[in-house]
């Protein structure tokens, strides 16, 4: 009975692995086998390669070439179709696809606007009767979508709570949201534009839209930690109250802000965000927003988090109200992956 053909890797110690490789970073190669599953092997401990289907290698000149591949443990060989046999020194390599993970790049170069999300929904809800009478709810939702150009990023946020037992009623009632969308330009400065937008019914204010555009730059881009720093013009539309104490305002602005994100170990995730608006239509009164919050993943789609954020305005025009507004949140969150 003939064997199944498979792509084979002949350790330097004699030992013979087949299965189907998946992937290389130049470092290690990664097989799939029937009877191990993944198997990571590093290429010091290789003495050669011989695959029995296209493998695709990026060469030192960052083209791409496909071919059935034979290793010697210090060249590699690509047999291709077109051009003949293609010879790497194994130290220049630096990625080679199997066919699934080619397919998987080339699709991730191109998604549709559905494909390539990840996020998630929380919620969170106390109610108190007897010597006291309260209700709070919260919810929230982000979700962000990063390819290889550029990232959208969205965001809500709400808290609403009652105090029935002392006659004050409602004693929050507060709605966030927004939309960011980042392009890049170079490896490193992007465009971006967006939106925010605000309703605080105790500071009397109905709804406060921001539109910012501008230019920003990646100056920490990692896995596990990035930081960029913003710049750009803003206008500003809010309306307070109503009647006879209706207020609407249109502001010009300048935008300068900063946005993070931090990875601790594999469950926990910390993201902030800080602009800061001064406003060029009354020179010397400004606004900001800070909205900071951490996930902790218990489960792959479950998992907790806390949220922070910050709504000031030097010059609010209702008499009585606060400029500063503030909400800390905590709840558990449903996260999804498109």
């Amino acid at each position: 009975v003939q064997a199944a053909a498979a792509d084979t890797v002949t350790l330097k110690n004699g030992d013979r692995l087949t299965g189907a490789i998946l992937d290389s970073d130049g470092k290690d190669i990664t097989l799939k086998t029937d009877y191990a599953g993944e198997l990571k092997v590093h290429w010091g401990a290789v003495a050669s390669v011989t695959t029995d289907k296209p493998i695709y290698v990026v060469t030192p000149a960052k083209t791409t070439v496909s071919g059935n591949m034979t290793s010697d443990g210090t060249n590699i060989v690509i047999h291709t179709t077109s051009n003949g046999e293609v010879t790497v020194p194994l130290a220049q390599v630096t990625v080679i696809r199997g066919q699934d993970a080619e397919t998987a790049y080339e699709k991730s170069l191109h998604p549709s606007w559905l494909e390539g999300w990840k996020g998630g929904a929380n919620l969170g809800f106390a109610i108190a009767r007897g010597n006291t009478e309260t209700t709070n709810l919260n919810t929230g939702f982000n979700a962000d979508r990063k390819t290889l150009h550029d990232e959208t990023t969205m965001y809500f946020s709400s808290l609403y709570s009652t105090n029935d037992k002392t006659g004050g009623g409602t004693i929050a009632n507060s709605i966030l949201g927004g939309i960011k969308y980042d392009r890049n330009l170079t490896s490193r400065i992007f465009a971006f534009g967006a939106a925010d937008f605000t309703h605080d019914a105790l500071q009397d204010l109905n709804i406060r839209a921001i539109f910012t555009g501008g230019l920003g730059y990646h100056l920490i881009n990692t896995p596990n930690t990035t930081l960029d720093l913003l710049g750009g013009i803003n206008y500003t539309r809010e309306t307070y109250g109503g009647g006879p104490d209706y207020v609407a305002r249109n502001l010009a602005g300048v935008t300068v802000g900063e946005a993070g994100m931090h990875k601790f170990g594999k469950s926990t995730t910390a993201t902030e965000v800080f602009y800061f608006y001064p406003d060029l239509t009354n020179t010397g009164q400004y606004r900001f927003s800070f909205d900071a919050g951490s996930v902790t993943q218990i489960k792959k789609w479950f998992g907790w988090n806390v949220t922070f954020s910050d709504r000031y305005v030097s010059n609010p025009p209702i008499l009585g109200t606060k400029s500063n507004d503030a909400i800390l949140t905590t709840g558990v969150t449903f996260s999804f992956v498109h």
